[in-house]
């Protein structure tokens, strides 16, 4: 376990037999911290820090200093039963923020319900976060794996003049990876009908890169893909797209923002030119108030961080708890959060444009912006550019 007093970047503590002072707001998280999946954890767990170190340093809430308790599952469901407990029971937080994974939430969500705690900001777009109407307890902050297969479905059809038939998925075999695969096949179905059987789909085991079989599902389709969405982590995507390009597969391949980025364009090398990752949050070189905030306070207590897609999107979570924190008039408890959170309405934190949330709406943003690897940077990117692939 991994206690974090947020208190500045000086005073955080590391291990198992630290705790939070006395008097401070709890919040917990389980993460990976380890494994395959663990840099997605890490710059979650950055990103909340810097927005909770914001905050402590400019006198906490009601005079009370934030802490964040985060807690290492290695993106293993197994591992996230107890820790939830842990957190839960034990380090008696007032709510989770910034768990990541599907998988792990399919077992979260359940015991956070129970407990009548807030499940808040997680790094999933998955629809089992997303139900109608929604779980009280549990509320998002980024647009869903639907909305971004969604975007990518539109932009190859529409601009690449790409056919149903000419796409393929590949995808991780769990919680995650259905969850993207229905979303863009739902996509793909509003453009007409088509027989889902010429749909190719290639998959692969969690916190594996044994990709060969997931890739030979796809290369055996007719006609041959022009592009393959990919909903899955930056170790299997990355094999699977040097593998593929090794072998002459001449597509287009399109990541959810879930890939993780950074260690994306890592692992691809040189084989990572135009590769393309749907994002929840804007470029951090951006100039939206919020993203030049979020420079400023990485550099000011996380300098030794380089800033990412998904430290931003934990720094736009905390900044939105914190905003709701602030509206509490009384006790903070796990109920008066929640009830915080669905009071917020139409609010603005300095991002393109205003956020939502109320007792109906639990998803606070809808965005998503494309980018792309281009010399071995990340950019945004225009989807009209893909019209040279007709």
């Amino acid at each position: 376990m991994f206690i974090f007093p947020a208190l500045a970047v000086d005073a955080f503590a590391l291990g198992t037999a630290s705790v939070c002072p006395d008097g401070t707001l709890k919040f917990g998280m389980s993460i990976p911290l380890t494994g395959p999946a663990s840099r997605l954890g890490i710059n979650m767990r950055d990103g909340i820090l810097t927005s909770f170190s914001e905050v402590n340093a400019s006198g906490g809430i009601a005079g009370k200093q934030l802490c964040l308790v985060a807690v290492d599952d290695g993106y293993e469901p197994e591992r996230t039963v107890p820790n939830m407990h842990a957190l839960l029971m034990d380090e008696k937080v007032l709510g989770l923020v910034g768990n990541v994974g599907t998988p792990t939430a399919v077992v979260s969500i359940p015991i956070a319900t129970r407990n009548k705690t807030l499940f808040f900001g997680a790094l999933s777009g998955a629809g089992i976060l997303r139900k109608m109407p929604p779980d009280h307890y549990v509320i998002n902050f980024r647009a869903s794996y639907a909305e971004e297969t969604a975007a990518m479905v539109e932009a190859l059809v529409t601009y690449g003049g790409i056919a149903a038939d000419e796409i393929a998925f590949f995808t991780q075999r769990d919680a995650f990876g259905d969850a993207g695969f229905s979303g863009g096949m739902a996509a793909l179905h509003r453009h007409g009908d088509f027989d889902e059987k010429l749909i190719a789909h290639g998959r692969y085991e969690r916190n594996t890169i044994a990709v060969e079989n997931g890739l030979a599902d796809i290369l055996m389709a007719n006609p041959e893909p022009r592009a393959v969405i990919m909903v899955g982590a930056y170790g299997p995507c990355a094999a699977f797209i040097k593998l593929a390009r090794k072998i002459g597969l001449k597509a287009l391949f399109l990541n959810v923002s879930v890939v993780g980025t950074a260690p994306l364009v890592q692992e691809l090398g040189l084989s990572g030119e135009g590769v393309i990752i749907t994002q929840v949050v804007p470029h951090y070189d951006s100039d939206e108030p919020v993203v030049g905030r979020f420079r400023e306070g990485l550099k000011k207590y996380l300098p030794q961080v380089e800033p990412s897609f998904v430290a931003l999107e934990g720094y736009l979570v905390g900044n939105i708890l914190t905003r709701a924190l602030r509206e509490i008039d009384g006790p903070l408890t796990r109920e008066t959060i929640v009830d915080a959170l669905e009071g917020l309405g139409e609010f603005d934190i300095g991002l393109d444009e205003p956020l939502k949330l109320n007792t109906t709406e639990h998803q606070a943003s809808h965005q998503v912006w494309p980018t792309i690897i281009r010399n071995g940077k990340v950019v945004p990117l225009n989807w009209a550019e893909l019209t040279w692939k007709k």
